[in-house]
């Protein structure tokens, strides 16, 4: 039999199957992938063969092959800094819930996250969500960043879940596509999901006052289909993003706006940093680049996982601080 994962709970995978009938499912002894050092071996999205387990009188069943990725989304293990956690496979497009200040979302975070759905060859959106919540100074700096991202060639969406605002959009994005929200813990990823299905209803929970951090409501990844013809996966919240296996020579590759122009860098295998007549240096020292999205590159650039949680402006340009 097969059939698709749609929920995972370390051990047993929900699989439903074409005709909507749903198994729960194990893996057959060690199941490894090939190439990839993953905590989870199978995710949501994947599409799984299975056989009824005959050794017991319940009905379950066991995995024993999985079917090629079209593409997958991975962030660093928080516990195995060499092992990595794959989110979610075969992945239309991704929409990364971005709020201002309740919690923050850095640009830090949001470029960590852009960088590995360029690697991994999926669409992003951003959504800018809680637009209703916003004073004057936030709802500047949320058109500053829709301006920045939408310059690069990201699209951009303003929505409020609770006031409905923007939510006929995102539906129509997601129709016929296999979507995943995804964004740090209380930016309003079960609330936006509930306002766009509202028989659903996800758990939600209040901002942590004490933290301004979201709590985590949502445990494991699921996949949910829609009235509208869409099916959504549903993922934890995601504190930081770690970059896994990118040589340093193609991470610039994955700013769009870096690579439009790496072939007017004097050196073929220019990293942007000391090297004369870099086209990217140029661009910048030209406002042509946001300060936010090359401080970004050179974190990526030197490694700097262990400081990818916290904001890295510090010296940048006024506008650019968050």
């Amino acid at each position: 039999m097969t059939g698709i994962v749609y929920k995972s709970t370390g051990s047993w995978y929900s699989v439903k199957t074409e005709d909507n009938q749903v198994f729960e499912c194990r893996i057959k002894g060690k199941f490894r992938m090939k190439g990839i050092k993953s905590t989870n071996p199978i995710a949501v999205g994947d599409v799984v063969d299975f056989e009824l387990d005959q050794s017991t009188d319940e009905v379950a069943g066991i995995i024993h092959n999985i079917h090629d990725r079209k593409n997958y989304i991975v962030r660093k293990s928080v516990n195995l800094s060499k092992q990595t956690h794959i989110i979610a496979s075969n992945i239309d497009i991704v929409f990364l819930l971005v709020t201002i200040n309740n919690p923050p979302t850095t640009t830090s975070f949001i470029d960590r996250f852009l960088v590995t759905a360029e690697a991994y060859g999926i669409e992003a959106v951003l959504i800018f969500n809680k637009i209703d919540t916003y004073d004057e100074a936030t709802l500047d700096e949320q058109l500053y960043l829709q301006y920045v991202y939408s310059n690069i060639g990201y699209k951009c969406l303003r929505v409020s879940a609770a006031e409905g605002k923007g939510i006929e959009e995102l539906k129509a994005m997601m129709k016929d596509k296999v979507s995943m929200f995804s964004g740090h813990s209380g930016v309003g990823k079960s609330t936006l999901v509930n306002a766009l299905e509202p028989s659903l209803n996800l758990k939600t929970k209040a901002i942590s006052d004490q933290h301004q951090q979201g709590q985590h409501t949502t445990t494991f990844a699921e996949m949910f289909n829609l009235s509208f013809g869409a099916r959504i996966i549903d993922t934890p919240g995601i504190r930081g993003f770690g970059i896994v296996d990118m040589e340093k020579q193609e991470i610039g590759d994955y700013f769009p706006e870096f690579f439009a122009l790496k072939d007017q860098c004097k050196f073929n295998n220019c990293l942007h940093k000391e090297e004369p007549h870099c086209a990217v240096k140029e661009a910048l020292d030209n406002d042509e680049i946001a300060w936010s999205r090359y401080k970004s590159y050179i974190q990526i650039l030197e490694g700097d996982d262990e400081h990818y949680r916290t904001d890295i402006y510090g010296e940048g340009k006024a506008q650019d601080t968050e």
